[in-house]
C-alpha cells in the first residue's frame, strides 16, 4: 500500500527561482499534488484546510523568518519538514529546530542534496504513518474492550453474574451467535439502555 503512495507537498517560498527547481525535483508519479504558498500567513491558511506529507519552508519569507512556521507544523502534524536556511545561520537554526524533527539544508543547494533531503522526508513520513496506523489500531482495541467491559458491568448488575462468568457469557453467546464479543456486547448495552 505505501509503496504506491504519492506524497502531498507543500513548498512555502518568496522565490520563484528555488520553486521552479524545487518543483522539477518532485516528479508527479511520486509528489502529487505539490502546492505553493509565498507568505507564512497563507502557509498556516493552507496548511488548516489541508494535510501534506511534506512542507518545504525556504526561508526568509514575505511577512516572516519561517522558523516558527517550520516548528508550528512539525510540532501539530506528522509531516514531514524541509527548512532551507542560508549557510550562515545553519548551526543556530538547525539547534533550535532539531527536537522538532526538522530536516534543516544550507543554501545554496545541490540538486543531490535536496534529493536525498526529500528521501529521507519520504522514509521518515512512512515510518511515521506506519505509527499512525498502530496507534489507530491500538485506540480500536482499547474502545472495543472498554465497550466489553461495559456489557460485563451491565450483565454483574442486572443479572447477577460475577465477572467470570460475564465475560464467559460474552464469549459463549458470540461463538453460538458468530458474531464477534464486541457485537454481543453492543446488544447486551442496548437490551439495558434506559428508555
Amino acid at each position: 500500500m505505501l509503496s504506491e503512495f504519492t506524497y502531498k507537498v507543500l513548498i512555502v517560498s518568496s522565490s520563484d527561482k528555488l520553486t521552479d527547481t524545487m518543483k522539477t525535483l518532485l516528479p508527479p508519479d511520486r509528489f502529487s499534488p505539490v502546492k505553493v504558498e509565498s507568505s507564512v500567513s497563507g502557509a498556516r491558511r493552507i496548511l488548516l484546510e489541508t494535510d501534506f506529507d511534506i512542507v518545504i519552508i525556504n526561508t526568509p519569507l514575505k511577512d516572516e523568518f519561517g522558523v516558527n512556521l517550520a516548528i508550528d507544523t512539525a510540532a501539530d502534524t506528522g509531516c514531514g519538514v524541509m527548512l532551507c536556511i542560508k549557510a550562515e545561520l545553519m548551526d543556530e537554526i538547525a539547534y533550535k529546530t532539531e527536537d522538532y524533527g526538522i530536516l534543516t539544508i544550507a543554501k545554496p543547494m545541490t540538486r543531490q542534496a535536496v534529493t536525498q533531503a526529500l528521501n529521507l522526508l519520504c522514509a521518515t513520513r512512512k515510518r511515521v504513518m506506519k505509527m499512525e496506523e498502530k496507534v489507530h489500531s491500538f485506540e480500536e482495541k482499547l474502545n472495543d474492550i472498554k465497550i466489553i467491559n461495559r456489557a460485563k458491568m451491565l450483565l454483574m448488575e442486572n443479572m447477577g453474574m460475577t465477572e467470570n462468568e460475564a465475560h464467559k457469557y460474552i464469549e459463549k453467546s458470540a461463538m453460538n451467535s458468530r458474531r464477534s464479543k464486541l457485537e454481543v456486547a453492543n446488544k447486551i448495552i442496548n437490551e439495558y439502555k434506559i428508555p
